[in-house]
C-alpha cells in the first residue's frame, strides 16, 4: 500500500534531512555508505514495512538483494537432462588471482551479467561461471615485490616450497576480495561452480592436455629463441612484452641501473677484413651483442660488396672466431643503412633465421642475469648496459668506431618489471600450433564461430594464418609444474648424466612405470625412489637410474586457454555438466585486447582436445580508458577499484591506497599528484547500478571507453529519476487498489494486426512508445549494440514517461474524470511493471527494489523481477500505433516550443508567471487536433516551475495575435505566440533583436558575397558549395525569424 503525500512539517524535515547528507557527501563521499549497517539478515528477504525513503540512496537499495538472489537459488544453473529450456551459458574471463578488479573488469562484469539476466527473463536456462586465474608471473612478482618490501628476502631464501605456500597464503587472503567486488556489482553467477585455474580439476585438465598434445606429436622441447626477462630470470610470452615506440633518442630506467640508458640509438663500427683489404662497416642498436657476431651478411645483388662474398672478418675482441661475409636475400634490404648486417644467431630472431639457413654457430653471450658470459672475452661479468659502453669506447680506441645518431626504434620491455627484454636461445616447450591454428581460422571463414564486431575478424586471420610454434614453459614456482620427469644416472666418476628425452607422463606413479619398462629393456638398475632437483636420491649406487621432475611451470595461457572446457569438468566424461551439453559454451565476451593471446588459444585447444568449439560467438569491448583516452595504469593514479565507485571514497584514502601497493615512491608520487587533480573531493557515492549502466551506456562497438567518474554520478540522479517517478505513481493509488485491464477498445481492422484505442492520446502515446521501446531494446541486445540500448532506455524512461507522461497524468489525475483517472493509474502501473523488467538487466538492484513496491501496491506475492517475463516487441504489439505517435509529435513540438520562449523571457521572478499563448496553425486538421487535445497541451507547456499557461487558443495562420508576443516557430505551418506584453520590458528585447538582425545580416551578407565571386563556380569543391548553400539557408531562415519577432515588438 502506498503512504499519502507527507504533510508539510514533514516535508520540511525530509528537506533539511536530504541537504544535510548532500553536506556530507560533499565533506565524505563514502561516510553514508561506509556506516550503513544493512537491517536484512544475510539471505533473506528485505522487508517493506516502512514507506520509500524521500530520496535514492544506492547503499540502502544495494544492501541484501544479491544475497537473496543468491540464497534463493536464482543464479544456479540446471544440468537436469529432462530439462528443457533452452541453454545459454558464459564462462566469465578469469580475473587474476593477484588482488582486485578494475573498472575494465567491471565493464565485463557489466556486458556479461546484462546478457545472463536478459536471456534468464526469456525463459532460458542460463550459466555463468566464475573462476579465478593463478596469473604465474603477475602473482609471482607481486608476492616476490611485498617479501623484498616487508621481509627483505627473495624467493631464493625461502626456497619453492615455502615460497610456494606464501603464494597460496596471498590467493587466501586477496582472492576472496575479487568474489566480493562481482557480489557488489550484482553478478548473477553460479558460484557453485567457482572454479580456480589450480585446484585439483583444473590440475587434472591441465596434465591431460599436456600429455595429449605430447603423445599426437604436438608438444615438443627444443632449444629456440625467447622473450627473457632477466630480472624475473624467466621466459615470458608475448602478451607479458609491451613495446615502447621511440622516435628519437631517450634515456630509460632500467631495473638494476643507478643511471638511466639511452635507446634509439644505432651506432656504427667497422668489422676489418683478415686479408688487410679493407673493412665492412655495420650498425646496430645493441652494440654488446657484437660479441656473439658470426659472420656479416650482404645482399648477393648489392654491387657494392661484390667482391667481399666468403671473405673472412676479424673480431675485434674475439680473434680466434671464424666469420666471414654471407649473401642473404632474406636479412639484408640493399637501401636500408649501410647494406651490411651483423649476424647475432642467439640474440635476434631475424638473425636466428639466417643463421639457421646458413648452418651458423649459435653463440648466446649473455647469462639468466643479464651479464656478459664467457663467450663475452674480456668483458665477461659485465652487466649488459655497462658492457655496451665499455665496448663502445674499446671500438673507439681500436679506431673502429664509425659514428652514431639517433633511431626510430621499437624496445620491448617486461610488462611485470620494466626490464628490458633479451632474446635469448634457451631450451623450452613448445606447442606446434599450425593445424590447429588452421582449424580455428577456419571455423570464423565457414561461419562456425562468429566474431563481433566482425572488423576483429582481420586481426584472427592475421595472427592464426602466420602463427609460430607457442613457448609454454616458464622458469617460475608460481604454477602448474611441467609434467615431464628426466631420468638421471650416477655414473662412475660421480657425475650425474640425462637422458636425451624426458619422460612426459599424466602422473609420476606413471613416469616411473616407463621407466621401469625402459630399464628393464636396457639392464638399467632403478634407484630407491625420486630426487630433489640436480641431486640423485640418497643412497643411489653407480649405474643407477632415478626421475627428477622438470623445474619449469606451464605458461598461464595454457591452462586458460582450456579454461571453457576444464571449468565444466573435462577430461572427466562422466561430468554432469558435460552431459547436460553445456559444451560448447554460448558466448565469449571479453576485450579484444586478448582475441589472440588467449581467445584463439581457447579455440585451438578446445577443437583439438573435444573436438568441437568452446563457444560459437564471441563479443568483443572496447578496452576502458580515464577520461583522457589513456590507458589505465597504476603509475599513472588511474586505475580505479570499482568499489570506489559504488561506495565513494576520500582522497585520503585513495592516496593511502597508493602507499600500501607495489609501486616505488617516484611512481606514488605521480599517481598521488595526477589522482589529487582527477579526485579533489575524493569519488562520490554512486552506486552498483550507476556505474554499471555508465559502462554500459559507453559500449560502442569498435570504440575505446574514455570513462568520466563524474558521467557515472549523472546515471545515479537517473536512479533517483526513478526513485522519484515510482513515489509519484504509487502515491496516487487508493488503499487496496487492484491492477485489472487496461481499458481500451481493439481495432481489428488495422493493416498490421489488432490495435488497441484508447481514449486519452498520452496513454495510448506512451503505450506505443514503450511497444517500440521493447521491440527496440531486444533487437539491440540480439546484436549486442548495447549502447544503443542503454539510450533507447534511458530515452523512454527519462524523456517519454518521466518528463512527458507524467506530466500529463498530474493533470488528468487532478481532473474531474474518475474514468480518466482510472485509465491513467492503470496506464501508469502498466508502465512501472513494464519498464522496470525491461530496465533489471541493466540496474538489477534499483529495479528489483521497485518492483516489489509495485508488487506490494496490488498485493501481488514477492518474487524477484528476475524471474518475470522480459518484455517484447510481439508481447505488445496490440500498442503499436503510428497515428497516435504522430499526433503526439504535433502536441509535443507546439508545448516544447512554448515552453522554450518562456525559458528565455520568462525567467526568474517571471518564473510563476502564466502568460496567454496563440498557436497559429495553416493546416486545418493540425488545427482541430491541438483542439481536441488542448488540455493535454496546456499541462505539457508547463515545467516543474512554471504553471501551465493561462490560455492557449488556436488560431488559423492568417489571424494576427496581439501585439508584444515572443514566437517560436514549430514547423512550416505552426508558430507559436507567448504573450509578453506587461511583463517584459518590450523596448529592451526589440533592441537586443535590432543587434541580433545586425549580427546576422553581416554574416550573410559576407558568405553572399564570396559565393558571388566569379571563380567560386568552378574552383570551390561541390561538397564546399552545399555546405555553403545549407548555411545560407539558415542564415536566411534566422533573419526572417528576428525580423518577425521585431514585429511584434515594434
Amino acid at each position: 500500500m502506498s503512504e499519502p503525500a507527507p504533510a508539510p512539517a514533514k516535508r520540511d524535515k525530509a528537506a533539511e534531512k536530504a541537504k544535510k547528507a548532500a553536506a556530507i557527501a560533499v565533506e565524505d563521499p563514502s561516510k553514508l555508505a561506509r556506516e550503513y549497517v544493512n537491517p536484512t539478515p544475510p539471505g533473506e528477504f528485505k522487508s517493506f514495512a516502512q514507506p520509500m525513503a524521500q530520496t535514492y540512496h544506492p547503499h540502502e537499495v544495494e544492501a541484501a538483494w544479491n544475497a537473496w538472489w543468491e540464497a534463493s537459488g536464482y543464479y544456479t544453473a540446471s544440468s537436469d537432462p529432462l530439462d528443457t529450456r533452452p541453454k545459454f551459458s558464459i564462462c566469465l574471463p578469469p580475473p587474476n588471482v593477484t588482488g582486485s578488479l578494475h573498472l575494465g573488469h567491471a565493464l565485463t562484469a557489466a556486458v556479461q551479467d546484462l546478457l545472463i539476466r536478459w536471456h534468464k527473463m526469456r525463459g532460458f536456462n542460463v550459466l555463468w561461471i566464475p573462476g579465478t586465474d593463478h596469473a604465474g608471473i603477475a602473482t609471482q612478482t607481486v608476492v616476490e615485490k611485498k617479501l623484498k618490501k616487508d621481509e627483505g628476502i627473495t624467493r631464493h631464501d625461502l626456497g619453492r616450497e615455502a615460497f610456494v605456500g606464501r603464494v597460496l597464503q596471498w590467493k587466501e587472503q586477496y582472492g576472496d576480495r575479487i568474489n566480493m567486488q562481482l557480489r557488489r556489482l550484482g553478478c548473477a553467477l553460479d558460484w557453485s561452480r567457482s572454479v580456480f585455474t589450480m585446484d585439483a580439476p583444473r590440475a587434472l585438465s591441465v596434465t591431460e592436455a599436456f600429455v595429449t598434445f605430447h603423445e599426437r606429436g604436438l608438444l615438443y622441447r627444443g632449444v629456440r629463441l625467447t622473450n627473457w626477462c632477466s630480472q624475473l630470470k624467466s621466459a615470458i610470452s608475448d602478451i607479458e612484452v609491451e613495446h615502447l615506440e621511440l622516435d628519437t633518442r631517450t634515456r630509460i630506467a632500467v631495473p638494476g641501473y643507478e643511471k638511466t640508458i639511452p635507446f634509439g640509438v644505432i651506432w656504427a663500427f667497422a668489422y676489418a677484413f683478415a686479408d688487410g683489404s679493407g673493412e665492412i662497416v655495420v650498425a646496430t642498436t645493441r652494440p654488446e651483442t657484437m660479441l656473439g657476431d658470426v659472420a656479416v651478411a650482404v645482399h648477393p645483388l648489392d654491387p657494392r660488396y661484390a667482391h667481399c662474398h666468403g671473405k673472412r672478418l676479424v673480431h675485434p675482441f674475439l680473434p680466434d672466431r671464424e666469420m666471414r661475409v654471407i649473401c642473404d636475400d632474406q636479412l639484408v634490404q640493399m637501401e636500408f643503412g649501410t647494406g651490411a648486417v651483423k649476424v647475432t644467431p642467439a640474440h635476434d630472431p631475424n638473425d636466428f633465421k639466417c643463421g639457421q639457413r646458413h648452418g651458423l654457430p649459435m653463440i648466446t653471450v649473455l647469462d639468466d642475469d643479464g651479464n656478459m658470459n664467457a663467450e663475452a672475452g674480456e668483458f665477461c661479468g659485465q652487466k649488459r648496459f655497462d658492457c655496451r659502453f665499455a665496448l663502445l669506447a674499446a671500438l673507439k680506441a681500436k679506431q673502429l668506431f664509425r659514428g652514431e645518431e639517433d633511431n626510430a626504434m621499437r624496445l620491448g620491455v617486461c610488462s611485470r618489471t620494466g626490464d628490458v627484454i633479451e632474446p635469448l636461445l634457451k631450451p623450452q616447450w613448445w606447442v606446434r600450433c599450425e593445424g590447429m591454428a588452421k582449424r580455428a581460422a577456419d571455423a570464423v571463414r565457414c561461419g562456425d564461430l562468429k566474431i563481433t564486431p566482425s572488423f576483429h575478424e582481420a586481426t584472427w586471420f592475421r595472427w592464426l594464418d602466420n602463427i609460430q610454434d607457442w613457448c609454454v614453459s616458464r622458469q617460475l614456482w608460481w604454477g602448474h609444474r611441467i609434467p615431464a620427469y628426466y631420468v638421471r644416472t650416477l655414473e662412475a666418476d660421480g657425475s650425474v648424466s640425462t637422458a636425451p628425452e624426458p619422460i612426459v607422463a599424466r602422473s609420476e606413479a606413471a613416469a616411473l612405470e616407463q621407466l621401469r619398462a625402459r630399464a628393464h629393456a636396457d639392464g638399467v638398475r632403478l634407484a630407491g625412489g625420486t630426487g630433489a632437483p640436480g641431486s640423485g636420491p640418497t643412497g643411489a649406487c653407480v649405474g643407477e637410474a632415478w626421475l627428477e621432475q622438470d623445474e619449469d611451470v606451464l605458461d598461464t595461457w595454457f591452462s586458460s586457454g582450456l579454461f571453457p572446457f576444464s571449468c565444466l569438468g573435462w577430461p572427466d566424461g562422466a561430468s554432469a555438466d558435460l552431459r547436460a551439453g553445456w559444451h560448447p559454451t554460448s558466448l565469449l565476451e571479453t576485450g579484444h585486447d586478448i582475441l589472440f593471446f588467449w581467445v584463439a588459444r581457447m579455440a585451438m585447444c578446445s577443437l583439438e582436445l573435444t573436438g568441437k568449439l568452446p563457444f560459437t560467438q564471441v563479443y568483443l569491448h572496447a578496452m576502458v580508458r580515464d577520461k583522457h583516452g589513456r590507458k589505465m595504469s597504476k603509475s599513472l593514479g588511474n586505475v580505479i577499484d570499482p568499489l570506489e565507485v559504488i561506495g565513494g571514497i576520500r582522497l585520503e584514502e585513495l592516496l593511502a591506497k597508493l602507499d600500501g601497493g607495489n609501486l616505488d615512491a617516484k611512481e606514488v608520487a605521480r599517481a598521488k599528484e595526477a589522482q589529487t587533480k582527477e579526485f579533489p573531493a575524493g569519488i562520490p557515492e554512486c552506486g552498483s547500478d550507476a556505474l554499471r549502466f555508465g559502462l554500459l551506456a559507453y559500449t560502442m562497438q569498435g570504440r575505446d571507453v574514455n570513462l568520466d567518474i563524474l558521467r557515472v554520478l549523472g546515471y545515479r540522479q537517473f536512479c533517483n529519476k526513478l526513485w522519484q517517478a515510482t513515489r509519484f505513481v504509487l502515491g496516487r493509488f487508493p488503499p487496496g487498489w487492484r491492477d485489472e485491464p487496461l481499458p481500451c477498445a481493439l481495432d481489428v481492422t488495422t493493416p498490421h494486426g489488432p490495435t488497441a484505442q484508447f481514449e486519452s492520446l498520452a496513454d495510448g502515446w506512451i503505450l506505443a512508445r514503450l511497444h517500440a521501446t521493447c521491440a527496440a531494446v531486444n533487437a539491440q541486445l540480439a546484436t549486442y549494440e548495447i549502447g544503443a540500448a542503454v539510450a533507447t532506455l534511458y530515452a523512454w524512461w527519462y524523456d517519454d514517461f518521466c518528463s512527458t507522461y507524467i506530466e500529463a497524468a498530474k493533470s488528468a489525475l487532478e481532473g474531474d474524470s474518475e474514468e480518466a483517472r482510472r485509465a491513467v493509474r492503470l496506464t501508469l502501473f502498466t508502465c512501472l511493471h513494464y519498464g522496470l523488467r525491461l530496465l533489471h538487466p541493466f540496474m538489477p538492484f534499483v529495479t528489483e527494489e521497485l518492483y516489489q513496491r509495485v508488487l506490494q501496491l496490488c498485493g501481488r506475492p514477492h518474487t524477484s523481477v528476475m524471474l518475470a517475463d522480459y518484455p517484447d516487441g510481439q508481447a505488445t504489439a496490440v500498442w503499436a500505433n503510428s497515428h497516435v505517435l504522430t499526433a503526439m509529435d504535433v502536441v509535443k513540438a507546439v508545448a516544447a516550443a512554448v515552453r522554450t520562449v518562456r525559458a528565455e523571457y520568462l525567467r526568474g521572478e517571471h518564473d510563476r508567471y502564466a502568460p496567454h499563448v496563440f498557436v497559429a496553425v495553416a493546416s486545418a486538421s493540425t488545427r482541430a487536433l491541438l483542439v481536441r487535445h488542448a488540455r493535454l497541451l496546456s499541462a505539457l507547456a508547463r515545467s516543474s516551475l512554471q504553471p501551465e499557461p493561462a490560455s492557449i487558443s488556436i488560431i488559423p495562420a492568417d489571424c494576427t495575435p496581439p501585439r508584444g508576443c515572443a514566437l517560436a516557430p514549430v514547423s512550416q505551418d505552426t508558430t507559436v505566440f507567448v504573450l509578453l506584453s506587461g511583463v517584459v520590458d518590450l523596448a529592451a528585447e526589440a533592441t537586443r533583436l535590432n543587434k541580433e538582425l545586425a549580427r546576422l545580416g553581416g554574416i550573410k551578407d559576407k558568405l553572399v558575397g564570396a559565393m558571388a565571386v566569379p571563380a567560386y563556380a568552378t574552383r570551390v569543391p561541390l561538397s564546399k558549395q552545399a555546405e555553403d548553400a545549407a548555411k545560407l539557408d539558415d542564415l536566411s531562415s534566422q533573419v526572417a525569424q528576428v525580423e518577425r519577432a521585431l514585429a511584434q515588438f515594434a
